[in-house]
């Protein structure tokens, strides 16, 4: 990091997820110098106003951190992609927040040099900022990280407005479990309920249920939350 601890950052990755970070960490101080285009570059420049919009190797070249927001599939071949044409830069931090893969999908990029590291904010993503920057300000994020660098991801976690919580390499698999289980059920009961409403002749049987999902899903988190 630079001495005041700000950095340049780009982002690959233009759906969802990597805008919101970008615009989370220009919140932060850092200063953005360029993501990768997307399908719907109105958002984005709406998100990141003035951020030039370049090539992956582009991006990776400017940038002290990489913030890699891609789908899972194509991490891997992204990262090694890069490697292949000589991208990632000694010392560069590159940051993946796939909540499947540790550190070890980012082996190419540490292979030269670069600083791996993997983070993972547990919310569902709008692709909004409003919403989703409130969202990160009351969340958590997975954090995996070589033992002598662990400080900076959980600094940069901090910075998005989550708090850090350390998960081993090991376990990636078994978290990113937790999390699509936890995901895909609650969207799979809400939509069943608010399809029988509806049937029922409900006009907005979406906005009926939030307040009862809200308070269910909050009571079930308390039960399973470990007393202090």
């Amino acid at each position: 990091m630079n001495r005041d601890g700000r950095l340049g950052v780009g982002i690959i990755g233009a759906g969802k997820v990597g805008p919101v970070l970008g615009a989370a960490l220009a919140g932060a101080g850092h200063a953005l110098t360029g993501v990768t285009a997307g399908s719907d570059p109105d958002r984005v420049e709406a998100m990141l106003p003035g951020v030039p919009v370049l090539d992956a190797l582009e991006v990776v070249r400017r940038s002290q951190l990489v913030v890699v927001a891609v789908p899972h599939d194509e991490l891997a071949g992204l990262v090694a992609g890069l490697a292949e044409v000589g991208g990632w830069q000694i010392g560069q931090l590159v940051l993946h927040v796939d909540p499947a893969y540790g550190i070890e999908v980012l082996r190419p990029a540490a292979a030269v040099g670069a600083i791996p590291l993997a983070l993972h904010p547990a919310i569902t993503f709008t692709g909004t900022s409003s919403i989703d920057l409130r969202q990160l300000a009351a969340s958590y994020a997975a954090v995996t990280a070589p033992p002598a660098v662990l400080p900076i991801a959980q600094a940069l976690a901090v910075e998005l407005g989550c708090e850090p919580i350390i998960v081993a390499e090991e376990d990636r698999p078994a978290y990113a479990e937790a999390i699509t289980t936890a995901t895909a059920f609650s969207r799979s009961i809400v939509q069943q309920s608010t399809r029988i409403l509806s049937d029922l002749g409900f006009d907005n049987p979406g906005g009926y249920l939030s307040a009862l999902v809200r308070s269910t899903v909050d009571h079930a988190l308390t039960e399973a939350s470990p007393l202090l």
